[in-house]
């Protein structure tokens, strides 16, 4: 099966500015999103999808990724995602690539997707014959569809159906969503003008790497999934804690500490994601952002 991989990666972000180059861990949520996806097995070729160069220089480095610059209008806030991803299509198909049998989007809001879950949600739909294939994660027991309430006033009232005693989480049934992360489909699916077709198959992730990134909070709890994950790979390899936190103050800056410009409207503004050495020590999670400083300064 010939599967066109797309990381989308537009400027416009209102919840989280520039969210798909703030940083997770030192590195871009963008490149998260771009290695996991070069290191699947099962996408024929890759694309980053981006309105703004900088972005597609950056996703793009030290990877066979195929930079794609995404025209204005299909970027924007109530852009369908169909909309780029039929433009990657045409695109690569009139520069002579193979017509692509399925395409997979692969978001760099989800930063925790493995290249395995990649893999495996593409195989899931080649092996059922379905029309697309998505990451979905078990819905957590407090907030299971059973659970909703609207508020009458003050007053408690079922949303979809009464509870009827059941309140532990073996008396309500599993119930899965979509998690954002990979999006499987054919190419008849988007042809048809759809990004998942009517038959669609769940690819189950765990929610340690279910996180969607889309505000500040999310960053948060990204950085503190990825911060567990490294502390048990380094507690299975036998590293001491305190060695690798004193190796960590040694290393040198990260490669992706320049400052990326960014437009916000018709102003443009720098945005710089590492600290520099006389700036004031802020937590690894937020997005940081300062002005550049003229030359004269």
């Amino acid at each position: 099966m010939n599967v066109l991989g797309i990381v989308p990666a537009r400027t416009g972000s209102k919840r989280l500015p520039g969210k798909n180059v703030c940083l997770l861990g030192g590195k871009p949520l963008v490149v998260w999103a771009v290695e996991a996806a070069h290191a699947a097995r099962r996408l024929s070729r890759l694309v980053v999808s981006s309105d703004d160069d900088k972005i597609l220089a950056l996703a793009t480095d030290d990877t066979p990724a195929i930079p794609l610059r995404r025209p204005a209008e299909l970027a924007g806030d109530t852009s369908p995602a169909i909309d780029f991803v039929r433009h990657a299509l045409e695109t690569l198909e009139a520069a002579g690539h193979d017509p692509f049998d399925a395409v997979a989007i692969v978001q760099p809001s989800s930063p925790l997707t493995l290249a395995e879950d990649i893999d495996a949600t593409v195989s899931l739909l080649e092996r059922t014959g379905a029309d697309s294939a998505a990451s979905v994660v078990r819905v957590a027991h407090d907030v299971h569809p059973a659970k909703f309430k609207v508020l009458r006033g003050d007053r408690l009232l079922p949303y979809l159906e009464e509870e009827e005693g059941r309140m532990a989480a073996h008396d309500l049934p599993d119930v899965y969503v979509r998690n954002g992360a990979v999006y499987v489909s054919r190419r008849h699916v988007i042809d048809a003008g759809r990004i998942i077709g009517a038959d669609c198959r769940g690819h189950v992730m765990p929610r340690e790497r279910s996180v969607d990134v889309n505000d500040e909070m999310d960053l948060r709890f990204a950085e503190f999934l990825l911060a567990s994950r490294r502390g048990l790979l380094m507690a299975a390899a036998g590293t001491p804690a305190g060695r690798t936190r004193s190796a960590r103050r040694r290393s040198p800056p990260p490669r992706f500490a320049s400052a990326i410009p960014m437009s916000s409207g018709t102003a443009e503004r720098s945005i710089s994601y590492v600290s520099p050495p006389t700036a004031p020590r802020m937590p690894s999670s937020r997005c940081r952002r300062w002005k550049q400083e003229s030359a004269a300064s």
